[in-house]
């Protein structure tokens, strides 16, 4: 049995330890995977800095990281689609309240998917490249295709044209570029905002029109842009991103729903060494406040409002409709693209904690990687 390593939070706040891991097996319907790219999410370092509260379920010490591509070195009983060999992405869920398993963290060597949130990937594709998509993908997907979000049709090779419009705020982030992408590949238009830097990025994923998401007037200039078009939905990234996108879909004609990704209020400096000592909690009134703020303005806008969890697809059938059936053949034919680009900060288990850091100050149109092998 092979030896694994791990970087492990051992506690409320700890930063990243490295240190050895059991070799996890894998259920009937999982497999395991050499890791040799992982990639840094929000998510990572809110549970570094917030965990105590965001994720109150989870228990220490514990494995974090979402995002992986390698090797398959293991497969489940039950597993038909993956062979000991294969190369693949997957999205971990070892932080959910129903696994909280350290086994599912793709921040060691070794870790287990299952198999409906793991896709193949073509040999033209390098981890580091495939290691940007997992999360971002399942949440786009969710916020796209699930019933009780905005229950879009699937996306499929050759889609047929719908004519409506899906407006999607914060193009140029992870979740965008993949929900721009997957609403194209599913029939419809989109329109999206971003920044002037971005916005040949966002085009070239395939959204119609780009607009400067920082200008004074981009509310109106949506809504002018979105005149007499069917709009499905849209979906809102950024902490501002809600309230705008409320006011441009309850102006416009069509659905009346926006699925929110992001919080209202910024996570980032909690990770300061020198925050002020009750800085968390002051930030989770904050949270609490804005948010049900802002429900109650979409309510009277006529707008719902749902929050989209990143790995609640791996309870329905958009887990399968898009690891299994959509993405396989768009990666290796060409027509999806993994974006955004991977920033590579450094190499081994070692380089995690610094990678976190980064990701929490910020970057733009990349996505933090680090390698493993």
């Amino acid at each position: 049995m092979p030896s694994n390593t791990a970087a492990w939070i051992t506690g409320k706040y700890a930063q990243l330890e490295v240190g050895p891991a059991p070799y996890p097996t894998p259920g009937a319907d999982q497999v395991v995977v050499r890791g040799h790219a992982v990639a840094i999410n929000p998510l990572d370092w809110v549970i570094q800095v917030a965990g105590p509260v965001a994720y109150r379920w989870l228990r220490y010490p514990t494995v974090l990281g979402s995002d992986v591509a390698g090797e398959v070195v293991e497969i489940g009983s039950a597993v038909t689609r993956f062979a000991v060999g294969d190369r693949v992405l997957g999205h971990a869920v070892g932080t959910d309240q129903d696994s909280t398993s350290p086994a599912e963290g793709t921040f060691q060597q070794y870790t287990v998917l299952l198999e409906r949130m793991a896709s193949p990937i073509p040999d033209t594709l390098t981890y580091e490249r495939a290691a940007v998509l997992p999360l971002a993908l399942s949440t786009a997907s969710a916020a796209l295709f699930q019933t009780d979000l905005l229950g879009l049709r699937h996306p499929t090779a050759s889609p047929e044209r719908t004519g409506e419009v899906l407006l999607v705020w914060g193009g140029s982030t992870s979740v965008g570029s993949n929900a721009v992408q997957l609403a194209v590949a599913a029939g419809y238009d989109v329109v999206s905002t971003a920044s002037p830097r971005n916005h040949e990025h966002v085009r070239s994923l395939g959204a119609g029109q780009v607009l400067d998401h920082s200008s004074p007037t981009v509310v109106a200039d949506l809504i002018a842009a979105l005149a007499g078009r069917t709009v499905v939905g849209a979906v809102a990234l950024g902490a501002t991103s809600l309230p705008a996108c409320v006011q441009v879909v309850a102006a416009s004609t069509g659905r009346k729903v926006v699925v929110a990704a992001s919080t209202p209020v910024s996570f980032e400096g909690l990770g300061d060494a020198d925050r002020p000592r009750l800085a968390l909690p002051r930030t989770m009134l904050r949270l609490v406040g804005k948010t049900v703020a802002q429900q109650v303005r979409a309510r009277r806008a006529g707008v719902r409002t749902p929050f989209v969890f990143g790995t609640s697809l791996k309870h329905n059938e958009v887990s399968t409709a898009v690891y299994r059936d959509f993405l396989p053949a768009a990666l290796a034919e060409g027509r999806y693209v993994a974006a955004p680009e991977p920033l590579v900060v450094g190499s081994g288990l070692e380089c995690l904690q610094e990678a976190m850091d980064v990701q929490r100050r910020g970057v733009s149109a990349r996505k933090v990687v680090v390698t493993l092998a």
